[in-house]
Parts: structure tokens; C-alpha cells; sequence
């Protein structure tokens, strides 16, 4: 069976995508579309990358550029001009500084070329959209004058939350974005900060997020039947760390 299976932000913690691999029992006739962040968090950043790169060269996969994989390829290559740096250690980025400090210098090249192959969305044949965070373009992807908020917007899955479901599909109040895309799947802000664990859909949104950074586990889901496997709860998995608690 040839699946379509879709990730949610990892932030380091690779003993986490180790457990969804296994429980969703992946092969290598499924697609994987990861949606960025895979850095920042937990102690295992480096790792993460090494372990993506590997897997792709005998898996299908697609890879999204998260904001988080962004701070780091600046970082690698001293651009530091772009990057709050005690802003970013406070949101995970001193796990992956502490962690690239044992890193050889060929792995990094390797790393740098795996960040700058990063994707801004994956749009696929039946019209559903995979994007780390977001657009603002009521015309969509294609028309987005500030190619960053694919990876920093908050406003699409803010509106999707505050949506009044009883406003119908047809009226002029209905937000456009989200009449775009068969569905639109993100990570970027986690389900968590609304108290939940799990994938949730709002109008045509699928937030995957599920807080792995945080508190909360890593998830993988289909796609298709929207059946979802989960890590245990990443604090459980890295007892002595704090990722970005």
C-alpha cells in the first residue's frame, strides 16, 4: 500500500521520530512529507538531519523549511546578522548550538546543503498544500510578496481557530485563503497551546504540531484516512533535558 504520511515538527528530539517510524509501520512504498523544524529543542538536532538525510536516500521523501531550520542555516554559515541570538537560545536554540559544538566540520557542509534543499511548500496533485506555517495572500502561494511567512505566519491557523463555523463557504465573510486548497496542512504552532495533543482540523486546516518541542508527543498521519501513530511524550524520552520548557 503506497501512503502519503505527513509529520509534524520534530525540534531535535529523534528518539521520538524513531518511535513514529516504528509504530506507523513505514516502508518504503509510503511518501513522507516532513513540515519542518526539525532542529531547536532537544539535544539531537545534528542527529535529526544525519538521520533525515539518510532516509532519503532510499525513501520518498519531501522536506519544508521551518522557521527553526532557517535560524540554523545562518547560524552554520555566521550570518548571524539575521538571528536574535538570546531570543533563539531561549526557544531551543542552545540545545542545537551545545550539540553542533561536536560536529565535524564536513558534517555541517552536509547539513548546509541539506538546509538550503528545503522546500517553501509541497502542493500536491490533489490540490491539498503542506507548508510549515502559513500564507497571507488571499490569492495563495503563487502570489505571496514575503516568501518568510510560509514559514512564520500565524495568521492562517489563528483565523482558522476563530472561525465562526456557522458562516457558509459562499459569503463575503468567508476567509478566501481557506477556500484555496482541498486542505492545508501545517505545523509551526502547536496544538498544544489550545490544550490538545492530537492533530486538529479547523475549516481546511490540518495543524500537526502536536508540541513535540514542548510537552507533548511527535505525530505522523496519513494523509488519506487521516489515521495517526504518536511518539510517547518527548520529556519522557529525554528525562534529563528541558527542550523548550
Amino acid at each position: 500500500m503506497n501512503r502519503t504520511l505527513v509529520i509534524g515538527d520534530i525540534h531535535g528530539g529523534l528518539r521520538a521520530l524513531h518511535q513514529i517510524m516504528e509504530r506507523a509501520n513505514v516502508t518504503l512504498n509510503d511518501t513522507l512529507i516532513f513540515l519542518g523544524d526539525y532542529v531547536d529543542g532537544w539535544s539531537q538536532s545534528p542527529d535529526v538531519i544525519d538521520y533525515l538525510i539518510k532516509l532519503n536516500e532510499h525513501q520518498n521523501c519531501i522536506f519544508i523549511k521551518g522557521n527553526h531550520d532557517e535560524l540554523l542555516l545562518d547560524w552554520l554559515q555566521n550570518k548571524n546578522e539575521n538571528i536574535d541570538e538570546s531570543m533563539w537560545f531561549k526557544h531551543g536554540g542552545e540545545a542545537t548550538v551545545i550539540a553542533y559544538s561536536k560536529v565535524s566540520q564536513s558534517t555541517i557542509n552536509k547539513h548546509i546543503a541539506f538546509l538550503k534543499s528545503l522546500e517553501n511548500y509541497y502542493l500536491d496533485d490533489q490540490n491539498r498544500l503542506f507548508i510549515h506555517a502559513g500564507f497571507t495572500n488571499m490569492n495563495g502561494i503563487n502570489y505571496e510578496y514575503f516568501p518568510k511567512l510560509f514559514y512564520w505566519d500565524r495568521t492562517l491557523w489563528e483565523t482558522a481557530l476563530a472561525l465562526n463555523e456557522t458562516i457558509d463557504k459562499d459569503s463575503v465573510y468567508y476567509p478566501r485563503r481557506f477556500l484555496l486548497y482541498k486542505e492545508i496542512f501545517i505545523g509551526h504552532t502547536p496544538v498544544t497551546k489550545i490544550g490538545e495533543t492530537i492533530p486538529i482540523q479547523k475549516a481546511c486546516i490540518w495543524n500537526v504540531d502536536t508540541g513535540a518541542a514542548f510537552k507533548g508527543p511527535l505525530t505522523i498521519m496519513d494523509v488519506d484516512s487521516k489515521e495517526y501513530w504518536q511518539s510517547e511524550p518527548l520529556p519522557s524520552l529525554y528525562p534529563t533535558e528541558k527542550g523548550r520548557n
